[in-house]
């Protein structure tokens, strides 16, 4: 079980899936844009394809989906992934780094015998 706990918490497995969950969100807010700005060009074929799909209200709804997408994804997917890896995985305290303290260690080494630094 701890196995998989860390595929789950320390691999990128969450952060690539909930960007694709806002990437495919986003497809259709891009993919009713343009259905809605191409229905606006005039063109002779414009009302052979025009429907209500086509509409600045079917891109404002997607507009408003991909917004409730983002949030929900956020509140219940991000949130409690990110205090679950602080929880299991905690950041390493901020201190000095052991290669630095090895160097100050061997500069006061140095002063103490008198050696110039």
């Amino acid at each position: 079980m701890t196995g998989f706990k860390n595929f789950i918490l320390k691999g990128n497995l969450i952060e690539i899936a909930t960007g694709l969950i806002m990437a495919l969100a986003f497809a259709s807010v891009v993919t009713t844009f343009t259905a809605w700005l191409t229905a606006l060009l005039p063109d002779s074929t414009s009302e052979i394809f025009s429907n209500e799909a086509n509409s600045f209200g079917a891109f404002l709804n997607a507009v408003v989906s991909f917004v409730i997408m983002g949030a929900v994804v956020y509140f219940f997917v991000v949130m409690p992934y990110t205090r679950a890896k602080e929880k299991f995985f905690p950041d390493e305290p901020a201190g000095t780094p052991a290669d630095i303290a090895l160097l100050e260690e061997i500069r006061d080494a140095i002063k103490a015998r008198g050696g110039a630094v």
